[in-house]
């Protein structure tokens, strides 16, 4: 990797929804996991303004090379573990706060070679991890029908079909091995973009990013990871970036407040489960127009927080959270 990705050298890595963020959990205090550590953003900032220590999770081993050169300068107030968040209460327990950033890293975005963008050309990658199966493994060995279900329930892409038979057609060709031939097979099968419109491979690229790193199955175990980890008085803060993310994490925590319960007259009454958590505002909070017009990526990011109670940490049903499922998929 060469230094001039550096995230922090000339223009410093600002997190989307940071100041509304802070102040919803504040005061900050204590041990926190930043389950998405990134270019550090969140973690500098929650030990700015006041955690005694901060567990850096990412698992992007990127991520920690891009630290290197400031990370020592906190001591031992930072600690930083390669993994996936899902598995965060193996790393630290009876945490003060767990910080999850759901949106694509900016470093990963910017870097050709990762595959993860339509606006310059690089291999059609998109693992997080740099390991598994990538994206021109599921675009060159998954059936018509497969490509077509991840298009449509992962990117909520309507012409989803028409973008998938297109692919099979042009993969019995050559296959698809870069970023650029993809996205413009897909810009040929739909209208051209208007202004102020979005390019036609978002919705494509986005359902494939997170087919490669299973994003949507990750999100729930790490929802029900950080539970686990939360002592009581524990805050939780999600910022997600789409509906599907918004409408999962919503789901959760109406389920773990009690808010996910519809009372039915003609049925005996029930004794309620205990909340496993409290909810800051039952409304996300979104970007002001300061940050839209400063980083227009946050136009789309909501935050939502939750307090843990003491009462235990408990099964979630998964079912009713609304993550999308594809066939044969449990």
């Amino acid at each position: 990797m060469t230094d001039a990705v550096h995230p922090s050298d000339d223009a410093p890595h600002i997190p989307v929804l940071i100041r509304p963020l802070i102040a919803a959990v504040s005061p900050v205090s204590g041990l926190w996991l930043d389950g998405t550590f990134g270019a550090g953003g969140y973690t500098r900032e929650l030990l700015k303004a006041g955690a005694d220590k901060v567990y850096g999770v990412d698992r992007d081993p990127l991520a920690f090379e891009l630290a290197a050169p400031w990370v020592g300068d906190y001591g031992d107030r930072i600690e930083l573990v390669q993994g996936v968040f899902s598995r965060l209460d193996d790393y630290a327990s009876d945490l003060d706060g767990v910080v999850l950033d759901l949106g694509v890293s900016s470093m990963q975005l910017d870097l050709a070679e990762r595959g993860f963008s339509f606006m310059k050309d690089g291999p059609l990658d998109m693992r997080m991890s740099q390991d598994g199966r990538s994206a021109a493994d599921i675009v060159n060995e998954a059936s018509e029908t497969e490509l077509a279900d991840i298009l449509f329930l992962y990117g909520e892409e309507r012409a989803s079909r028409r973008i998938a038979k297109a692919i099979l057609k042009e993969r019995a060709a050559a296959p698809i091995t870069t970023t650029l031939r993809l996205a413009e097979i897909i810009e040929g099968c739909l209208p051209r973009k208007k202004p102020g419109q979005s390019h036609p491979a978002t919705r494509s690229f986005q359902a494939l990013r997170i087919a490669v790193n299973d994003e949507y199955g990750e999100l729930i175990k790490g929802l029900e990871a950080a539970e686990r980890a939360l002592k009581p008085g524990g805050q939780l803060a999600v910022v997600t970036f789409h509906s599907v993310e918004d409408r999962m994490v919503k789901r959760f925590f109406q389920q773990r407040s009690g808010g996910a319960k519809t009372a039915n007259r003609y049925a005996p009454m029930q004794e309620a489960d205990p909340a496993q958590f409290t909810l800051k505002s039952k409304k996300a909070i979104g970007p002001d127009d300061q940050e839209m017009a400063e980083n227009p990526r946050s136009r789309s990011a909501k935050l939502r927080v939750g307090i843990r109670t003491d009462a235990p940490a408990g099964p979630c049903d998964r079912k009713g959270l609304g993550m999308p499922m594809l066939k044969g998929q449990k």
